[in-house]
């Protein structure tokens, strides 16, 4: 089996001073924080309060305005394909092939980050039945179901072993069950091999179950920061949803228009990328 798990001593993601903006518009204003080797971050924010953007810099697919990143000791800008070879990521929008099946999709990204091939049929076969699709591995995608898409997406992230796992609302449209399996699986990994995952999400009690720590980000601005019970006691409530609404306040957001057709082009020019 292939293994990125990074050598670096640091943290697993640094961020200092980072910005970006689009013309008139700044999307994510001197943003800091690190995320510690192993550790479980949940990065939390109301709909286009520059949490999409943030990841696309961590990710590779967006160049800052300014600041520094440091993901397993590599910049984005400078050595992207030492970062994205050592970290995994499921988009927010689907990033499938739907013309291929389960096992192409799988195989052409095993391919990808370099999967030797004596070992790349077991790691697809453990994955797709650690998300019970073993069955449907030689069935084409686009008769996939939404939560069957994003299962795949998941074991897709996670098919070369990456020092750090990307999730943007990794369980959106999955039922309970699954939610609770993937998770399971997930702190697994963290706990077993060191694995740092960086997450976004809807769902408080994810954040509530898994994350070491939380920062909020609204106007592209990181407004409380800290362990779960360290936000609830700073905003003064029950609960994390409590603290979030009163944080972030109690409008409806609009998405940041174009936001769809903005990652699935990221999407795109991530994968030719790695096959550079």
């Amino acid at each position: 089996m292939t293994n990125n798990t990074s050598t670096h001593s640091g943290p697993s993601i640094s961020v200092k001073n980072l910005t970006k903006s689009f013309g008139a518009l700044t999307a994510v204003k001197d943003v800091s924080f690190e995320v510690a080797k192993g550790n479980t971050f949940a990065f939390l924010g109301p709909n286009g309060a520059g949490k999409t953007t943030t990841i696309k810099m961590l990710t590779t697919l967006l160049a800052p305005t300014s600041g520094t990143i440091s993901i397993n000791g590599f910049d984005p800008v400078k050595n992207s394909n030492a970062v994205r070879h050592s970290f995994g990521i499921v988009f927010q929008d689907p990033s499938l092939d739907d013309e291929l099946t389960a096992y192409e999709n799988m195989f052409f990204h095993a391919g990808l980050y370099g999967i030797p091939r004596s070992e790349t049929a077991g790691r697809i076969r453990e994955m797709l039945d650690f998300l019970e699709m073993w069955d449907r591995k030689d069935s084409l995608v686009k008769t996939f179901s939404g939560g069957m898409k994003r299962r795949l997406e998941i074991a897709r992230g996670l098919l070369h072993t990456p020092s750090v796992l990307f999730l943007d609302e990794p369980t959106v449209g999955l039922d309970p069950q699954t939610r609770n399996h993937i998770w399971t699986y997930i702190k697994k990994l963290n706990t077993e091999r060191g694995l740092t995952v960086f997450f976004t999400t809807h769902y408080m009690e994810e954040v509530e179950k898994t994350a070491d720590q939380v920062a909020i980000i609204d106007n592209g601005t990181i407004i409380s920061r800290g362990t779960v019970a360290e936000i609830i006691a700073s905003a003064g409530s029950a609960s994390l949803e409590d603290a979030f609404i009163k944080l972030t306040g109690h409008a409806i957001r609009a998405d940041e228009a174009g936001a769809t057709d903005q990652l699935r082009a990221a999407a795109r020019q991530w994968g030719r990328g790695a096959r550079r």
